[in-house]
């Protein structure tokens, strides 16, 4: 469905698609069969409504983003004033749904994962990914490292590195996404971009894997003195050397806290406006996938973050038809 020209009014969900029961596709898409994705779409949305072994205070309850994000969809069209483009005017966009997890299953909800992002690949398609926790992130570039040839850079907009192995006895913990990325063949170490790290809920075990690996690290320290322009040119080109793709996996705590109340209590953090510029100019470069993780409504009751993820990610795609426009393909 293209939202062109909808009013963008409280109750345009009423008329949308339905993903499932009241929720809308993300930006009122054209839903579609998992099971069977016809070619010839830019983007495909799918939800992973998953959350897993809580690692931080109460945090809790991500597992629902899915839903809010998408309905606070509904209030938005694809046209920026300030770009001057209509994302509906270069990019065919659907949605695909949620993907089914098992509370009681992790290993196999992790499978879930890859087989819906694994057809999405072949359907030609980039995935984009709202979650959840940040644990499932590998599985989706594991998918785009079978399914295409060359190597993979990773730019990851967070104020942790999350890159811990284990949590417990929790082998998929939301802490450790960056280590299981970074053991997947494909992906280029020295092409992993950290942006936005900050923070005491840091350790140095944590920089220190970071460095030896050989990732890029901007603290938050570093955007304030350089600007995010010169910051995000810079982690393009790292993230392309030796690399054809760049995937994009955002924490919604990278957003200083108090432009995120759906979001833990990390302070000193990027402002929206740099996200989403910085989003723009990576969709402007090519993107082979993205996903939005670790908004928690339960305690967001005006949707305020859900709203911002939407935000980030019409950025995001405004960027790509932008690159579209210049009949470039979308993921480099």
């Amino acid at each position: 469905m293209n939202s062109k020209n909808i009013p963008m009014v409280p109750d345009r969900n009423a008329s949308l698609p339905k993903v499932y029961g009241d929720t809308p596709s993300f930006l009122g898409t054209g839903v579609l069969n998992p099971n069977s994705i016809d070619k010839g779409y830019d983007v495909i949305f799918a939800g992973v409504p998953w959350e897993g072994t809580v690692t931080w205070g109460a945090f809790t309850g991500c597992e629902l983003a899915p839903r809010t994000i998408r309905h606070a969809s509904a209030r938005y069209g694809g046209f920026l004033p300030e770009y001057e483009m209509d994302l509906f005017d270069y990019l065919k966009i659907g949605d695909v749904g949620d993907v089914v997890v098992n509370p009681n299953d992790p290993l196999k909800t992790m499978k879930n994962v890859f087989k819906t992002m694994d057809s999405i690949y072949k359907s030609q398609s980039i995935p984009f990914v709202l979650g959840g926790d940040h644990s499932f992130t590998p599985e989706i570039i594991k998918a785009l490292s079978e399914n295409f040839d060359g190597d993979i850079g990773v730019i990851h907009f967070d104020s942790h590195f999350d890159n811990v192995s284990t949590f417990g006895d929790d082998k998929y913990p939301r802490c450790g996404p960056i280590h299981r990325i970074a053991q997947i063949e494909k992906v280029r170490k020295k092409s992993i971009v950290h942006i936005g790290i900050r923070g005491p809920r840091n350790s140095p075990s944590q920089m220190e894997y970071a460095k030896n690996m050989g990732a890029t690290i901007y603290t938050i320290r570093e955007i304030r003195r350089r600007g995010m322009d010169t910051i995000i040119d810079e982690a393009i080109n790292i993230a392309l050397e030796k690399t054809r793709y760049i995937f994009v996996t955002i924490c919604s705590d990278c957003i200083d806290a108090g432009f995120n109340p759906g979001g833990p209590a990390d302070f000193n953090g990027l402002f929206p406006h740099e996200l989403f510029s910085a989003l723009y100019r990576i969709g402007e470069s090519g993107i082979a996938g993205l996903d939005y993780v670790e908004v928690y409504p339960n305690q967001d009751p005006q949707s305020l973050s859900s709203h911002l993820a939407s935000w980030a990610i019409i950025h995001a795609l405004v960027g790509l038809a932008s690159r579209r426009s210049k009949n470039q393909t979308l993921i480099g």
